[in-house]
Parts: structure tokens; sequence; C-alpha cells
């Protein structure tokens, strides 16, 4: 395959990625209001809801829960350039094109306490992305299209210590979430590639571990009641399970915790402690 043919390629992708988005954007603005994320019953049965309020801000409450005001560090965001393609720009610069890296790191921190009126935990997070990407560009040509990029690598980590008052927790509890892609490793040549929604993690004391997915949902149901599949995935939520079985889910959309009905109060401080970390992120923001 030809330089120009490569560009044309990645051209004609970046056309349908537009289109992808515009067609998203225009289907999400007419049902946004009633996306939900679905609940699966046998756990339903089992377990209390409590919508979590200023989830979106930095003090949060929820049945007899309360942080503290949320305090913030530096959240810096940088772009830069990558590799020099000295050589290969010599050739490509011949037909009008441009090969560039672009590197983006941002970096963010917060801490607040949690109450249940009783007990407390402190929770401090730390959150770091990475990433990089190939940019082409046509330097002589006067389309909208003149720029493309493909993603080449991106890495999240999302990392928390969490302590707290009570005896059965005299060991910090330590969260890590975090979200990898290379394209190189994947050998994956496809332009439109993204990475995947969400993060994937565990937090642990040492001794208990409890288990963080991502909640993928591609079906929905209307304020009518009907269920219909969306033309794309969406990241709806985290579920968070033991080897017993899952014991919540954080719903991201409508900002509510389902908590398991059997959870000691010990148990519940630090499911809420997690839960409340995953809302109070401002770089891997997902909140609706």
């Amino acid at each position: 395959m030809t330089l120009i043919s490569i560009f044309a390629a990645l051209k004609n992708n970046m056309r349908n990625t537009v289109l992808i988005i515009i067609c998203t954007v225009c289907w999400a603005g007419c049902t946004t209001s009633s996306i939900k994320l679905t609940i699966p019953e046998t756990f339903k049965q089992q377990a209390t809801m409590q919508h979590v309020e200023g989830a979106r801000g930095n003090k949060m409450t929820f049945a007899n829960f309360t942080t503290s005001r949320i305090k913030r560090g530096m959240h810096t965001s940088t772009e830069g350039w990558g590799r020099d393609f000295f050589l290969e720009n010599f050739l490509l610069n011949q037909i009008g094109i441009q090969k560039s890296e672009t590197v983006t790191q941002e970096k963010a921190r917060f801490r607040y306490t949690l109450t249940d009126g009783r007990n407390y935990a402190e929770v401090f997070a730390d959150e770091k992305q990475f990433t990089t990407g190939m940019e082409f560009e046509a330097f002589n040509s006067g389309s909208i299209f003149n720029k493309v990029g493909k993603l080449e690598q991106y890495t999240y980590i999302f990392s928390a210590i969490i302590r707290t008052d009570t005896i059965r927790d005299s060991r910090p509890w330590e969260l890590v979430m975090t979200n990898f892609y290379d394209a190189k490793k994947g050998n994956d040549e496809n332009s439109l590639t993204y990475f995947k929604q969400g993060a994937y993690g565990l937090a642990t004391n040492g001794n208990d571990t409890i288990v963080i997915k991502p909640v993928i949902i591609k079906n929905t149901v209307l304020s009518n009641g009907k269920t219909v599949q969306m033309p794309f995935k969406i990241l709806s939520g985290y579920e968070l399970s033991i080897d017993g079985g899952v014991i919540a889910i954080v719903d991201m959309i409508d900002r509510n915790i389902w908590f398991y009905n059997e959870l000691e109060p010990a148990e519940k401080l630090n499911v809420s402690a997690i839960a409340t970390a995953i809302f109070a992120r401002r770089v891997h923001d997902e909140k609706w």
C-alpha cells in the first residue's frame, strides 16, 4: 500500500468517524433521559438503592452517609510532540503530507473524609492518564479533513488509599483501577480503534478483596417500557463483587449506589468509600 493510499484510507475513516459521532450525538440527545442501567432482578430483590446527591460536585450525601468537602490538588494537562520522523517526513513532504506524534498527559489528586455518623473513612486518591497518537496532515489541502489521527497508546491509572477507624479494618484498603490500550501489542491497524470504556480494578486490605468491573450496556428501556438496542455500547456503571457474588452496583447514569442488604456496617462503609471515589474522579470523568 502506498503512502497516498494509506492517507486516503485514514481520511475516509475520519469521515466515517465524524458521521458516526454526529449520528451518536443526535441519537443520544433524543434518548439520554430514558437510558437506564438495568439492575439484574435477582440482585435487585436483595439490594437497596441510595441516590447520591452531589455526585457531580465536591460534596456527596446519601442515606446516612456524608462526605466532607472534597479537597482537590492541582489538575494538570499537558500536550506536546513526541518522536521526530525526519527521514519519513522528507519523503512524505514531497506529496504534501506531514507525520507527527502527539503526547498528552493529565494528572489530578483529591482527598476527603466519608462518615456514616458513627465511623469514618479517609480517602486519598490519585489519577493519571497518558495518551500517544499518530497524526497525518495534508498541509496543501483546503479540506476540513486535512488532518487525521490514530490512537497508538492509552494508559489510565486511578489509585486510592482508604483508611477507616473501624475495628474490622485496622489495615488500609488500596484501590486500583486501570485501562490500557497499545496498538502495537494488539497488532491493531484499524484507525477507528479507541480504548475500551471504563476501567477494571480491585480494592484490597491484604485479607479481603473486592473486584471492580465496568457495566457496559447495549440495550435500554425507553420511558414507554419498550426495550431497544442502541447503535453503540455505553458505560453505565461499575459492579463490585467478592467471591460470594455482587455486593454493590454503582450507577453512573442516575448517580445511584445499590447495596447488598446483608452488608455489615463496616463493609458498607468500605463500599461507600470506593463508590464515592469513583464518582469523584475528574480525569476519567464518566458521570452523565
